[in-house]
Parts: C-alpha cells; structure tokens; sequence
C-alpha cells in the first residue's frame, strides 16, 4: 500500500477530528482555507497544472489569509514533474527568500533592537527583508506552468477589489495583534475599520492590493523589484524610520536547485535547500532511524521522548552551523551524514530530557502552505509567509502590501554567530515543505506545515505517522501534536526548555514525559495549532488521498 492511504485500521479509527482522507484521480489540492483549494481545484479543473494551481491558490491565500502570507512575504516549494508530463521527471526546489537591507549597520541595529541590542526590532519598519513571493511564483511559472501570471492572478485581484468574507480564524489574528495593527494608520485603514476588528463574514476589502497585483500581473515581477511598487515601498519604509530601500530589491532572485534528500526506513525525504531549516527534519530522521519507533504508540512517552531529544540536537546544530549559503560555508554533507546521525543518536538520554545541548563537533517561525497534485502527477509542495502574524505590522503605503518581519524575527545581532545580520545577507528560514519517494525511489506524497520552528517538529511527526505508523495521511496530521521550544528564534535562545502536547496524547504519556524531566504544559485536546496539509498519490493507480489539518479552516477537495 502507498503511503498515506487508508488501511482498515485507519478507516476503523473513531477518535478523528475529520473523516477517512480524501479520495480523488484528476487532481487534488490540500490548503488552510476553503476559498484557496477552491481556487486550486477550480484551475484544475480547466486543465491547469500543479504549479499553475498552486499558484493561482498562493496568491489568493496571499488576499484571504492576511496575517499568514501576502506578497509581501516569501514563498519556498518542491515540484516534481514526472516523465511524460512535458519533462524527463525532473525534481527542483524553490527558494524564495530576500536579503535583508544594504544600507545600514548592525550598529544602528542594535541600537534600535530588542534584548539589550542582541536581536533586531522583531516588527516595525525595520523588521522586513526583501519579500521572494512574487519573484518565487514566476519562476515556479517559468520552470513547470502552463498559464500565465495574469491569467492566474485574476481570482486574487477578484477577491481584493470586490472583498470576501473574512474569516473567523483571521478575524481572531486581528484582535489578537491589534495593538500591532494599530500602530500603523495604513494597516489599521484596512483591518482595524473605525478602530475595531471587522466580525467574521464582514466582507473585506483591499483595493490597493488589487491595484498591486494587477500592476504585478500586466508587468510581470519586474514591475514588483525594479519599477514604481519597490521604489513606493522603499519611499514609504524610509518615512517611517526604515532602511530597506528599492535598491535592495532590484536584484532580487529566486535560487532555484534540486532538494536535499535523505533516505528514512527506506523511503526518500527531499526537503528545501539553505537557507531554509529544511534539513532539519533530515538530520532529525536520521538520528531516529537508529532506534524502533513502534507504529502503534508514536505518541508514547518513549517515542515523543527520542524525537523530542533528536529534535533538541538538530536545533542546536542549525544554531551553530548554517547561514546563508552565499556568504557561509555550512557542512551539510557531514550534518546530513548518516555516521554523524550515530553519534548524535547515542548522545540522547532514553531515560532523561536534556536541559542544555551542544552542537555536534564537525571535523575539517505565521505561516500557510499548500500541496497540490495534478492527474499526470505533478506534485508541488509550497509554503510561504510573512513571518510573524501580520509580519512586521507595516502596509507600505498605498501599495496595499503587508511587509514581512523576516529580518527582524531570524537574523542574530551577537558577534561570531553564524546567522548575524550583515547588510545584504539572507537569513536563516524557518520556512520548509517536503516530498517523499517511495522505496522504488517514485515520488509518492508532498506535505508541508505553518509553525515557525514548530515546521520541523510537526512535519518529522507526520513522516513518522506515515511511514513508521502506517497511517493515512488524514490520521497521520490528527496525531496527538507536541512541539519543544526553544527552537532557533533569536529573541527566544536561552529560555529553558519546555515541551507542549495536546491532552489526547493522555495522562499516562504526559506524566511520564514529566518523570522524564520534561518540563511540559498541556494545550488542550486540539490546541497544538498548525495546519499540515498531506497529499498522497498511488502511482499504480494514480489515485490521490489527501488530508488537511482540523486545526485550521481549510480542506482538501479534489476531481
């Protein structure tokens, strides 16, 4: 059976938040919100390919899902494009991040930070990078799509003009950052109208964003890095105490290379390359693969315990190791080796959590994400974001764009550290999305979460539901979800280690995990957050099952 579809274990299941997954053969789409897999089928369904729905969806989520995404943020993906399909089955990761501003110091950084001047203002003007976005769909276009820009943006620039109904779950983001979103007039213009947050269902409105992506869509990316929108943007952050200027995006690019990969129970993991945290979940897996992880109790004290422990090793490494790749040289061959994976392995504790853990000795986090697999069995798996919600609070002016808070939220201010801001570098990311191959080396199933640096957590789980559980993809999202932190958030290193778990994993793990040494808080039944999306795919059949997360609003809808 391929992974992810449904046994009749599965299906006999009676504590699942969502029915059995769901079964399609032309095509299927797995997203956080009803109107963007609507969007993504509906592209589908006039005879669009994978990317081009993924990203008609993306830049419609970029309008619905405001506090998790927008074009002013930045987009990651993996496409595999199969023989027979108008390529030779070729594989290509996205990296869709920008650099951080090139006309400042660390000095006026730190002057202007938080934490006695050891990390960047985490939102405000000073907080963005250049947003990879918009540059991340074209050339998710140029490589495997079919339609246009233009054509494909027309339901985003729908949905900004005439409104849409607004959500409950964005709707709580609104109250939740309202302070945020209120310290800016152009932001509260838009979410915050008469000073109160709009009531779910009230139509919103964002008329310069349509105006934006229009202006996108009739002059293609350049229109965004290199005309009148960057030097609006730039103008506008420079008004307001910013440095990043329209200089800084006029050589704006999209890396574009095959994946990492590495094997795990003899399945193939490919993940996003640096400088995204993706091999994170790689070096994770290959320090668990060294001990049993019994399918019927993942969410035993034992299992969470291991991967919990591993996940604490691979964090500490991504602290100490990786950077953007252009100005860092960061030793993935040996970090994702499986000899270094043993020696990782053996230095867990099965029957103690660890309170401090040190890199490995080398010798010479808000978020959206979609999957969606056509009927020839394009896959894509993408994931993009303005960082934090609402990311740096900041719409930039009459442009209608929310800009990201990625530099202020991951890059470091502390000498010798390998992520410290340096003008017009890239930062480290938490953003990752993964696609799995079968033993036979087929690809069979992409997936992807939001969480900051809870990404890599929750997606190990859901590979090991998968793979080590057998569950269906749908199952293998409602595990009982856990996450440990701190992860790699620079505001966030040196708090002491926590571990959150949601009540189902039930009071026997949760005190065992506490006899452990864990230092755990319950979050309810449902409260670990998140929203994975699964999409798995049979290639003797070419039957797809897709799961999306019961945390959040969205669905996987297939034809």
């Amino acid at each position: 059976m391929t992974v992810g579809f449904p046994t009749r274990t599965s299906i006999e299941r009676t504590d699942r938040g969502r029915d059995v997954p769901v079964l399609a053969r032309q095509g299927m789409i797995a997203s956080a919100h009803p109107l963007v897999s609507a969007t993504g089928l509906r592209v589908l369904a006039d005879g669009g390919n994978a990317v081009d729905a993924a990203v008609a969806a993306a830049l419609v989520g970029n309008v619905v899902l405001p506090a998790r995404c927008g074009i002013g943020g930045d987009l990651f993906a993996i496409v595999h494009r199969p023989p027979g399909s108008g390529g030779k089955g070729d594989m290509l990761a996205f990296m869709g991040s920008g650099i951080g501003p090139t006309n400042t110091t660390i000095e006026h950084l730190r002057q202007h930070g938080e934490n006695d001047g050891t990390v960047m203002a985490q939102t405000g003007p000073l907080s963005p990078a250049v947003p990879g976005m918009v540059s991340g769909a074209f050339s998710l276009l140029e490589h495997f799509g079919s339609k246009s820009f233009a054509e494909l943006a027309q339901p985003a620039i729908g949905y900004a003009a005439d409104g849409f109904p607004i959500s409950a779950g964005e709707v709580r983001a609104i109250r939740r950052l309202r302070d945020l979103l209120g310290w800016y007039p152009t932001s509260a213009a838009i979410f915050l109208p008469g000073g109160q947050a709009p009531a779910p269902g009230t139509m919103l409105k964002q008329t310069d964003l349509a105006r934006t992506i229009t202006r996108i869509s009739e002059g293609g990316p350049d229109a965004f890095y290199k005309d009148d929108i960057a030097r609006r943007i730039g103008a506008f952050l420079a008004e307001n105490g910013g440095v990043l200027s329209a200089d800084d995006f006029a050589d704006h690019t999209t890396e574009v290379a095959p994946p990492l990969a590495s094997t795990y129970r003899g399945h193939t993991v490919y993940e996003t390359r640096l400088p995204t945290q993706g091999f994170i979940v790689l070096e994770t897996l290959n320090i668990i693969e060294h001990a049993a992880l019994p399918g019927n109790c993942l969410s035993s004290a034992p299992s969470v315990h291991l991967m919990a422990e591993a996940l604490k090793l691979s964090f500490a490494d991504r602290l100490a190791y990786a950077a953007d790749p252009h100005v860092h040289d960061t030793p993935l061959d040996t970090i994702l080796s499986k000899p270094f994976a043993k020696r990782r392995f053996d230095q867990i504790d099965p029957a103690a959590a660890a309170t401090t853990v040190e890199s490995g000795a080398i010798a010479s986090g808000d978020t959206t994400s979609l999957c969606v697999i056509d009927g020839d069995g394009m896959m894509v798996s993408l994931i993009f974001s303005v960082s934090g919600g609402f990311g740096s609070g900041v719409v930039a002016g009459d442009t209608g764009v929310m800009l990201n808070n990625r530099a202020g939220h991951c890059f470091s201010l502390v000498d010798g550290h390998p992520n410290i801001f340096a003008p017009g570098k890239k930062t480290m990311h938490t953003l990752n999305c993964y696609l799995i191959a079968d033993p036979d080396g087929v690809p069979v199933l992409v997936g992807g979460t939001p969480g900051g640096d809870y990404q890599p957590q929750w997606n190990v789980q859901a590979i090991t539901g998968l793979i080590d559980g057998d569950l269906d993809v749908q199952a293998a999202i409602e595990q009982p979800r856990w996450m440990i932190s701190p992860g790699t958030y620079p505001i966030e290193i040196g708090n002491p280690f926590q571990l959150q778990i949601e009540s189902r994993a039930g009071v026997d793990t949760i005190e065992e995990l506490r006899a452990l040494g864990h230092v755990v808080t319950e979050v309810g039944p449902w409260g670990a957050s998140g929203a994975a999306q699964l999409i798995s795919r049979d290639p003797a059949t070419g039957v797809l099952a897709g799961g999306s997360d019961p945390r959040s609003e969205g669905l996987a809808i297939g034809l």
